[in-house]
């Protein structure tokens, strides 16, 4: 899968929330139809079978409940992505990440042999499923994929971000078996497409304390005994280093790729969130600009300009450069440069989850999952409270298009508004900014309801809300489907007039 990925520390959000979201994208050519739905302990199985890897492992029996966003088609696999569990945890899995011949001679990846049926590894399709049900915190949820992938191997490289009230974590696969973590600093957000992305790793924290990096046990030898330390003399403390690696030392010049395909397909999306996010004329704008669309080298972690909510993540993740000359809807630059990069806001993205852990709130109210289906320019996000046995019927996609369906209805807007993207905007934007609005609404209200309620008559409180809230953008979905259908009606080609002669 091709997405992108922003996290945001708690000390810059606008409520002091931890919110690591998400864009799922479809393969090129491909469009997977999504579910929002409750798992529940007596759901979850206790042996579990990879389809792509024919990996089949035991699970431990004690797993929590949570909410995911899995694939309505399950023929292959559950690719749960997205969700929160009832710990308050969330985990978002994953971002596909690139890397480069000389980590995958050193470790190759674990991928499945038909021919002599030799399980592959763990990977997307199943990582939030024999994970998220079984960590209560987002650092047991980095350790418990180490674990995993130190056991079983993974067939593909992937990163994966975990969110608790206090922290986010964020892992990113490196060859085989082998794997580094960074916590996101509490002033700091990150912008994360298609490459690996960690630009810092201090082996004596992440193979000691563990504070803010860890990393597999065997990292350092691993790499000192394939040669995958690319640090020049000068640029590394020769004097302090771990069985010869740097102690200090950047795992995206090790570890990553530096290709053509980064230039087109992954940094413009990391320049363009930054640009927006930090806004520092030096690095991003202003005549000479430090970072541009092309640039290799931006930082991994940054402070933004001013605070951030679930509504501003939610937004850049929906973006197409927009003011740019890369915007393909704008007006400036030429038909090359609109179609030069590969937008944030894709044509085949799937879901968006903005996942919102909310230390403000009463914990029954806390963990919240803003629910995005299809193309983001054009579709809006449900405030989803997650502590809750069920998910509202209009989230469960089903396999026939359906105006009773978010997922259909969006996809249907996305592909009627987007020949007469100007005539289309403003309703999409007003329909937009009322639903979230009316999602933020419903926090609020629900904060102070079920403060001081027991949990079962929290849960119920909280269904309703959903129902709620989910009604009104039932209403406003198909008020927008009606409005797009007419614009684009009169545009048809097979339009006449007495008038036009």
């Amino acid at each position: 899968m091709s997405c992108t990925t922003m996290l945001v520390g708690k000390g810059v959000t606008n409520d002091g929330s931890t919110i690591i979201a998400r864009n799922e994208d479809c393969e090129n050519g491909t469009f997977n139809a999504k579910s929002m739905v409750v798992v529940k302990p007596e759901d979850q199985p206790r042996e579990y079978t990879g389809v792509a890897s024919h990996l089949t492992m035991k699970l431990p029996d004690d797993p929590l409940r949570y909410v995911c966003v899995p694939n309505t088609d399950k023929a292959d696999g559950v690719w749960g992505e997205a969700g929160i569990n009832e710990a308050n945890v969330s985990m978002t899995a994953t971002e596909t990440i690139s890397t480069n011949s000389r980590v995958l001679g050193a470790d190759p990846l674990v991928c499945y042999d038909p021919k002599t049926g030799k399980p592959g590894g763990i990977g997307e399709e199943n990582l939030v499923t024999i994970i998220l049900p079984y960590i209560k915190s987002a650092r047991e949820g980095v350790l418990r994929m180490g674990a995993l992938l130190e056991e079983f191997g993974t067939y593909e490289m992937n990163g994966v971000a975990f969110g608790d009230v206090d922290e986010i974590w964020y892992i990113e696969t490196v060859g085989g078996h082998h794997w580094i973590a960074r916590r996101v600093p509490d002033d700091c957000f990150v912008a994360q497409p298609n490459r690996l992305g960690i630009d810092k790793l201090d082996l004596h924290d992440a193979l000691g304390e563990g504070h803010d990096y860890l990393c597999s046990k065997d990292l350092a030898k691993w790499m000192a005994a394939n040669h995958l330390d690319v640090s020049l003399p000068d640029a590394a403390d020769a004097s302090d280093t771990v069985d010869g690696i740097p102690a200090v030392f950047n795992p995206r010049e090790a570890f990553s790729s530096y290709t053509w395909l980064d230039i087109v397909y992954n940094n413009p999306r990391a320049w363009y969130i930054c640009k927006v996010m930090a806004k520092e004329s030096d690095l991003f704008g202003g005549i000479a600009p430090k970072y541009g669309p092309e640039s290799m080298d931006i930082p991994w972690a940054l402070e933004p300009k001013v605070k951030v909510s679930a509504m501003d993540v939610k937004d850049i993740l929906s973006s197409t450069y927009d003011g740019t000359p890369y915007d393909p809807y704008g007006k400036q630059g030429t038909d090359e440069s609109r179609k030069r990069f590969r937008d944030i806001g894709i044509n085949r993205t799937c879901e968006c989850s903005v996942l919102q852990i909310r230390p403000n709130a009463p914990e029954a109210s806390r963990a919240v999952q803003w629910t995005a289906f299809g193309s983001g320019p054009f579709n809006t996000a449900i405030a989803m409270f997650t502590n809750v046995e069920k998910i509202p019927q209009y989230l469960d996609t089903p396999m026939n298009v359906s105006t009773d369906s978010f997922y259909w209805t969006n996809r249907m807007v996305a592909a009627m508004a987007d020949p007469e993207y100007f005539d289309n905007m403003e309703a999409i934007s007003g329909y937009q900014q009322n639903t979230m609005a009316q999602g933020y609404a419903s926090l609020a209200e629900m904060d102070a309801k079920v403060s001081g309620m027991s949990d079962a008559d929290a849960k119920k409180a909280l269904e309703e809300a959903n129902e709620s809230l989910v009604a009104k953008v039932k209403e406003q979905n198909d008020a927008l489907l009606g409005s797009v259908l007419f614009t684009r009606s009169l545009n048809m080609k097979n339009a006449f007039g007495a008038s036009d002669h």
